[in-house]
C-alpha cells in the first residue's frame, strides 16, 4: 500500500475541509494538529482550495494535505502542484483516475457498486472511497461489497459523524472515515479554531476506542 495511505490509515479520521478563504487555512491547520488530527483533506469547490493547499503544505510539512472533490485532470494537476499528497474524487472517472496513474499522482476515487470498484482494480488501485457512504447502504454495504473483492480497503465518507464513525473503524477493511463535523464552515468563518481543536480531539479517541 502507499506511504501516504498507510499513514492515512494510521490516523483514521480524515477532515474534509470546504475553505473559503485562505487566510483560514493556516489557523485551521494549527487547530487540526494540535487536536491530534494532522491532516486535511481540501475540497476543490471553492476558489480558495489551490491557494489554501499550498499555504499548509509549505508552512505545516508535517501534514498530509489532500485535495478532495477532484472532478478533472486540470484540478488534479493544480492539485498536485499546489503541494497535494493525495486527491480524492466523489466519482470514479475514467479518464481523471488513469491520469492520475500515469502521472504516479495518488488517487481514492468514488465507488459505491461493483462496476466502481472494477474501474478501480483495472487501474491497479486498492483503496476507494465509498461515497456517498450512508446513503449508498453504510457499513452493511462496505462488507457486501469486501466479500468478492478481497484486497480492497475502503474509506467512507459521507454522512459520517460521531455516533456512527467508530462502529465504521472498527472493521478491518475501512482504512479511515471522511468527516466534516469536527470542521464545519460555520465553525471555519466564525474563527472557533479552539472549538475544532477540541472536536478533533474527541475524533481522535474515537480512533484509539475503535481501533484499541
Amino acid at each position: 500500500m502507499h506511504e501516504v495511505l498507510e499513514q492515512l490509515g494510521k490516523i483514521g479520521i480524515v477532515p474534509v475541509v470546504v475553505l473559503e478563504d485562505a487566510k483560514d487555512a493556516l489557523p485551521l491547520a494549527k487547530a487540526l494538529c494540535d487536536g491530534g488530527l494532522p491532516c486535511a483533506e481540501i475540497t476543490f469547490r471553492t476558489g480558495a482550495a489551490e491557494e489554501s493547499i499550498r499555504l499548509l503544505s509549505r508552512e505545516y510539512p508535517q501534514m498530509l494535505v489532500g485535495a478532495g472533490t477532484v472532478l478533472t485532470t486540470e484540478q488534479a494537476e493544480r492539485a498536485t502542484a499546489a503541494g497535494a499528497k493525495f486527491l480524492v474524487s466523489p466519482g470514479t472517472n475514467p479518464q481523471v483516475v488513469k491520469y492520475c496513474v500515469e502521472n504516479h499522482l495518488l488517487i481514492t476515487p468514488g465507488c459505491a457498486n461493483p462496476s466502481d470498484i472494477e474501474q478501480a482494480l483495472e487501474n491497479g488501485l486498492d483503496v476507494v472511497k465509498f461515497f456517498p457512504a450512508e446513503l449508498a447502504g453504510g457499513l452493511a454495504m462496505i462488507q457486501a461489497l469486501a466479500a468478492p473483492y478481497v484486497n480492497v480497503k475502503f474509506m467512507p465518507t459521507g454522512g459520517i459523524h460521531p455516533g456512527n464513525a467508530g462502529e465504521y473503524l472498527k472493521y478491518e477493511r475501512v482504512l479511515a472515515c471522511g468527516g466534516s463535523w469536527m470542521v464545519k464552515g460555520d465553525l471555519i468563518r466564525e474563527g472557533a479554531f479552539d472549538k475544532i481543536r477540541q472536536l478533533c480531539r474527541e475524533a481522535v479517541q474515537i480512533v484509539k476506542e475503535s481501533r484499541g
